[in-house]
């Protein structure tokens, strides 16, 4: 083949061309050793490489990257392992509250202390006074002042988190000489028909003092699944609240 020849070949080529080829011929550079040899390739270094030095650096860089989304995936295995315990703990020491300011209480705690965040709220809505309301992280409000207080953030089943304006972290932690600068706030719904008007029984938050600390890309599984037990477990033990309120507010009906 004549040099005249090769370069009207190789002018028929293209990157694409070649390309293509060798991705349809992956076994081209077997027994193909003096073309390997003769074949560099620019490093970071500065200095030329062979295609086989090339390749063992790609496979070192690949190794090097997967191991560590392993080390990520091991490190965000962990934390959701620790994040179950403490959901766990929480959970059995809810279902184990005699009555609402004991489940406050161990909310509070949990909180606090387990989940080392600065702050937690549980509002409940109703028109009834109950009895010791109030204390720690427990809250009671009227269906249209919490409302009016909270807006659309009440609209949606799952976790909203973000900063929120000054009024609402306000009304949702009361009364803190240091403000609440970011919350996480799911709505508590009992299991009525889906669109029911009442199924709204309150909503739980959690805050914390740093600004940055709850964002709207913030997962918020473990949030949503402690949520979900406070839905199922609140409306009875609201119900009861209520029925001694009622009954401590008329002693006539209570001697009936």
């Amino acid at each position: 083949m004549t040099d005249q020849t090769a370069r009207q070949k190789a002018g028929n080529l293209n990157r694409e061309t070649v390309a293509d080829y060798l991705r349809e011929n992956p076994d081209f550079f077997v027994d193909q050793d003096e073309l390997l040899r003769g074949l560099t390739l620019p490093h970071d270094s500065g200095r030329a490489i062979s295609l086989v030095e090339r390749q063992v650096h790609l496979f070192r860089e690949q190794r090097d990257t997967l191991r560590q989304e392993l080390v990520e995936l091991v490190s965000i295995a962990r934390h959701n392992d620790r994040l179950f315990e403490k959901s766990k703990r929480l959970l059995m020491q809810v279902i184990e509250a005699r009555n609402l300011n004991d489940m406050a209480a161990a909310v509070d705690d949990s909180i606090r202390g387990d989940f080392g965040l600065d702050a937690a709220s549980m509002i409940l809505f109703t028109d009834q006074d109950l009895p010791g309301n109030g204390r720690g992280a427990l809250h009671v409000v009227s269906p249209e002042v919490a409302r009016e207080r909270l807006g659309g953030l009440l609209d949606g089943d799952r976790a909203v988190c973000g900063q929120f304006r000054e009024s609402e972290r306000s009304f949702l932690f009361p009364d803190r000489e240091e403000p609440i600068a970011s919350v996480a706030l799911v709505p508590l719904r009992a299991h009525e028909p889906a669109g029911a008007a009442d199924d709204l029984v309150g909503v739980f938050a959690v805050g914390s003092c740093e600004a940055g600390y709850f964002d709207q890309s913030m997962g918020s599984l473990f949030l949503t699944y402690i949520s979900d037990t406070f839905s199922r477990l609140l409306p009875p033990i609201l119900q009861r609240h209520t029925a001694a309120a009622t009954s401590l507010a008329d002693p006539v009906a209570e001697s009936r």
